[in-house]
């Protein structure tokens, strides 16, 4: 086996949320090209199917789009399901659904408090616990979480205080589970995206530039495929002995 073939992820199947646009579906994507086959799960049922279609015609694989609630931990069950029906297996999971509101602290009603939490921490919890479940009767499985850098840092001036406390919630389960799953052979690493352009995030409007792009030693925002090949490297046997890892990828943002 070469070292490129340990990237290779031929063979197994990944189920990516929130996967039809933006980090999503480079993820789904990324995963394709290196060899998976993908089910893409979101709320957007019908958004979700015209992503897979357009990705199995584009790669070849088996992808397939399904309506998937992560707060719905039946939704969840029904999701693993699929991948299981449509390929026979199912190795990978990539938490990548989340939501954001942008309101200063004092102004935050409860309900957008916990829709954060719900989707960001709860709905990662829930899945998380229904794919292990399945990962330890296989002898093992990869799980790849979505963090921030707004884990480590306030984005100011854009304040979304449950979103950043939400991202820290993330990294902390991550190294929980990581510990408490290494012995299933169940791995947990996340990556921490800085400003990526995306349709959620307007990170090139230039009442953000001075703090985002400015700042940070590389002066750029990325794009989505610049992310997607470290959740290939985290899903991939190239990263067999790592867990409980937070990949910053940050354009050198949170060395200051």
């Amino acid at each position: 086996m070469t070292v490129l073939d340990k990237f290779s992820l031929a063979g197994r199947t990944a189920l990516v949320t929130g996967g039809y646009r933006g980090l999503g579906l480079a993820f789904a994507t990324g995963l394709a090209e290196a060899g998976a086959d993908v089910v893409i799960g979101a709320r957007d049922a019908a958004a979700s199917q015209r992503a897979a279609k357009q990705l199995a015609d584009s790669t070849g694989r088996t992808v397939v789009g399904v309506g998937l609630d992560v707060n719905d931990r039946e939704s969840g069950k029904a999701a693993v399901a699929t991948a299981l029906d449509a390929t026979g297996r199912f190795d990978i999971l990539v938490n990548n659904a989340g939501t954001c509101f942008h309101r200063p602290a004092l102004e935050v009603p409860d309900e957008e408090w916990d829709e954060v939490f719900g989707t960001n921490v709860s709905g990662l919890w829930k899945l998380s616990q229904s794919a292990a479940r399945h990962f330890r009767t296989v002898g093992g499985g990869t799980i790849v979480n979505v963090g921030s850098i707004s884990a480590q840092i306030v984005n100011r001036p854009q304040w979304q205080p449950a979103y950043n406390a939400s991202k820290a919630a993330v990294h902390q389960l991550t190294k929980s589970l990581a510990a408490e799953w290494a012995p299933l052979n169940i791995r947990v690493n996340a990556v921490a995206p800085g400003y990526v352009k995306t349709e959620m995030a307007p990170v090139d409007e230039p009442q953000f530039k001075a703090r985002w792009i400015d700042d940070a030693p590389m002066q750029r925002y990325a794009v989505p495929e610049e992310i997607a090949p470290t959740v290939v490297f985290l899903a991939s046997d190239a990263s067999s002995f790592m867990t409980g890892s937070i990949i910053t990828i940050d354009g050198g943002y949170t060395l200051h």
